[in-house]
């Protein structure tokens, strides 16, 4: 019935249709065409309601495509390993199980919507249907999974570069795989690895990325209303998700090839954009508890905190979540 409704107000090509109208032509009530009209809103159509003249569609939801995609990207060497979705469970999951049927090293997976997003420690990410961009990247580093702790801060880096190229503002980092503005969650980084076995050696290396686009906060579950924003909530402005696609690609593309080569140098940009340095937090490993300061990050991207006993340990990101004393930080 919704596609129904987006035909009608498509025929009237700007102009207006009552609702009672609408509701004959479809032989059904005018609450169920308004239930309709509350639908194409959420899936990014601009309606406008205007009193005793109706409905009008005045725009509809920008959607990532081949064509624009490719565009930005130009002849970047991963243009024919591109994957685009309308709905998919996870990008992660989806690259997970391309990983086991040969999939190429710079295999990149984009959907439109995911139905079952993940993030750390088996949380869930909400990804509504065109309001963000859903991307993973299959990797297949010739290494040892011990020599890839670090993937993670340098995808952090990688985002905050492309936000910054396509919106002009540059996100901060909360240790270890959240992007933030306004000390609000922007984005979730999820990084997985599967390893040979017998031999030790990594098979691949997924990290998917959320970023929240376009969501006003009524776009949010409730419960996360306080903690996430997006892009357009920040800045006022919606950004081109085709362009914010292509440089989360070009992104990771320099992050595959500076993997084992460079990372000190990625290491550091990401200990510049860590909003977590220098404050106070709590770090929770099961039901035990301990503060301090967080004071550095370590070559491997672990973080380095000094606790109000006076010790001074390594936190690594499987192990424990981090909160701060005064806030989502």
């Amino acid at each position: 019935m919704k596609r129904d409704v987006l035909e009608l107000l498509e025929s009237a090509q700007g102009g207006y249709l009552s609702g009672q109208s609408m509701a004959e032509a479809m032989g059904v009530s005018r609450a169920a065409v308004w239930k309709q009209i509350k639908r194409l809103r959420d899936a990014g159509y601009e309606i406008q309601a205007v009193t005793n003249l109706g409905y009008r569609l005045a725009g509809k939801p920008e959607t990532i495509s081949m064509d624009k995609l490719l565009e930005h990207l130009g002849d970047h060497p991963w243009r024919d390993r591109i994957t685009l979705l309308d709905s998919v469970d996870s990008t992660n999951s989806l690259a997970k199980r391309e990983a086991l049927h040969s999939a190429p090293h710079g295999s990149v997976f984009i959907a439109e919507e995911q139905t079952g997003g993940r993030g750390r420690q088996g949380r869930s990410f909400s990804s509504p249907r065109g309001k963000g961009v859903y991307l993973s990247v299959l990797l297949r580093p010739a290494c040892a999974p011990s020599q890839v702790p670090h993937a993670t801060a340098m995808a952090a880096v990688a985002v905050c570069d492309a936000v910054e190229k396509v919106c002009g503002v540059r996100p901060g980092i909360k240790w270890t795989n959240d992007l933030l503005m306004g000390e609000k969650k922007l984005c979730g980084i999820l990084s997985e690895m599967s390893a040979e076995w017998e031999s030790g050696t990594l098979e691949s290396l997924v990290i998917g990325v959320g970023v929240n686009c376009g969501q006003t906060g009524e776009d949010f579950p409730e419960e996360l209303r306080e903690k996430a924003t997006s892009i357009f909530l920040e800045t006022g402005e919606r950004p081109d998700r085709n362009q914010l696609a292509a440089a989360l690609i070009q992104g990771f593309y320099a992050l595959s090839r500076d993997l084992l080569t460079a990372k000190d140098a990625w290491i550091s940009r990401y200990a510049s954009d860590c909003l977590t340095l220098g404050r106070h937090v709590r770090i929770l490993r099961g039901d035990r508890e301990r503060r301090g300061v967080a004071t550095g990050i370590d070559g491997n991207g672990a973080l380095i905190v000094r606790y109000d006993t006076g010790e001074t340990g390594t936190v690594f990101s499987g192990e424990v979540s981090i909160r701060g004393e005064n806030g989502y930080i």
